[in-house]
């Protein structure tokens, strides 16, 4: 499916050059910016994404080149949501701001790992999760810790 006057929004990278990247065996991507202390994490669908946008681009280069690195079956929309996710999290800037697709049309099509998928953490979050999820109670100050 296309989205219509859609392919030709331009979209690029914001600061890569910052980001320290690890590419898992997957397809997934981890980047650290360590400006921010924000870790962001990519699966495997929004990676292609992300690497079809290593020069500027438009959204149907973006697809274009989603459906020769990742999966042939990639769609404008797929490309689109992929960069839509992006750019909530400025990892991308795009010329303007495309009308949103339902996820259930987009899934309609696709398996679950192909949905494009960006999410972010930072530093203290993580800290602050880890403190939460810790099974390790801290010890009373009336009780003496042994």
């Amino acid at each position: 499916m296309r989205l219509e006057g859609v392919g030709l929004m331009q979209v690029e990278r914001v600061n890569s050059d910052v980001f320290n990247i690890n590419r898992l065996p997957d397809g997934s991507r981890i980047f650290t910016d360590p400006k921010s202390g924000t870790v962001f994490a990519l699966n495997a669908a929004a990676g292609a994404a992300w690497d079809a946008c290593g020069c500027p681009t438009t959204l149907s280069g973006v697809a274009k080149e989603m459906r020769r690195t990742f999966d042939p079956q990639v769609t404008e929309e797929l490309a689109h949501e992929a960069i839509a996710q992006l750019r909530e999290k400025n990892l991308v800037t795009t010329s303007d701001v495309a009308p949103s697709t339902t996820r259930r049309r987009l899934i309609a099509g696709l398996s679950a790992a192909a949905i494009p998928l960006v999410v972010s953490l930072t530093i203290a979050d993580q800290r602050a999760h880890s403190v939460l999820a810790s099974s390790v109670k801290p010890c009373a100050t009336a009780i003496p810790c042994k």
